[in-house]
């Protein structure tokens, strides 16, 4: 509603604007102008008008879908998008630019296809946001131009990116009980060999790894991940992990460089 309400608005507003520049263009007295709000002081309105007609196309189309970014509608899933592109659109909000990112996106089921975010990122952020960098986002399934950033710390989505990667065959099926249902400890990484297999953008890891329970023994595990190349760093030898186990199969062990709340 609300979305509509200011779309409502800033066509009016465009009206008004064409209407007034029209009447200027042709001579037309605007003492005697159809439009309201103009009178003697032929500045005044139109300078607030101009102001609001600008502020509802910035901030409307970035909060509310007025701009090219479409909004999701209706039934959405999760999946994985990986930056294709990345370019500054020249608009500024206090100091912070806003760019247009295209993201190649990986369905749960289905071809991949390119979908185009547009947002505001800080100086700081923008290094975050390279071409290649793997992103989680929200698509709709019936039209597949709407894309979003999907907040990783939701547990909807991060299920959802779990089974995405289980579907994929991007966690070992042997290990796919141990990671859904299984005790979350701290780990750490004792010997990493690359495999040669790669799935989805990313490198299959074989690896060696210290689990350490709080208050318990440690011992040691086999097991393997795959890894996005800007994630290979997190797997090096005495890198910190975290490590998901069952009690009746401590050999079977699923990794991740997150923890995860509540585990």
């Amino acid at each position: 509603m609300i979305r509509i309400a200011l779309l409502v608005i800033w066509l009016l507003l465009s009206a008004w604007l064409v209407i007034w520049t029209g009447e200027g263009l042709f001579g037309v007295d605007q003492r005697r102008s159809i439009l309201p709000f103009v009178g003697e002081d032929t500045l005044g309105a139109p300078i607030l008008i101009g102001v609001a007609w600008g502020l509802i196309l910035t901030f409307g189309g970035l909060l509310t879908g007025l701009g090219r970014r479409s909004r999701i509608t209706g039934e959405a899933e999760i999946g994985v998008g990986r930056i294709v592109e990345v370019s500054r659109t020249g608009l500024s909000v206090n100091d912070v630019p806003q760019y247009d990112l295209f993201v190649r996106v990986t369905p749960r089921a289905g071809d991949d296809f390119i979908g185009q975010l547009r947002m505001l990122v800080p100086p700081t952020d923008i290094a975050a946001l390279q071409v290649g960098q793997p992103v989680p986002v929200r698509y709709s399934t019936t039209h597949q131009d709407a894309v979003e950033l999907a907040d990783v710390s939701d547990p909807v989505v991060r299920e959802a990116m779990l089974q995405w990667r289980i579907d994929r065959g991007l966690i070992d099926p042997r290990l796919v009980k141990a990671r859904t249902t299984g005790i979350q400890v701290p780990a750490s990484v004792l010997e990493v060999r690359p495999t040669g297999r790669r799935r989805d953008g990313q490198s299959e890891l074989a690896l060696k790894v210290l689990l350490a329970p709080e208050g318990a023994s440690t011992w040691e595990a086999d097991t393997t991940v795959f890894a996005f190349p800007e994630a290979i760093s997190h797997f090096q030898v005495g890198s910190p992990i975290w490590a998901f186990y069952r009690r009746e199969d401590p050999q079977t062990v699923a990794v991740t460089i997150e923890q995860e709340a509540g585990r």
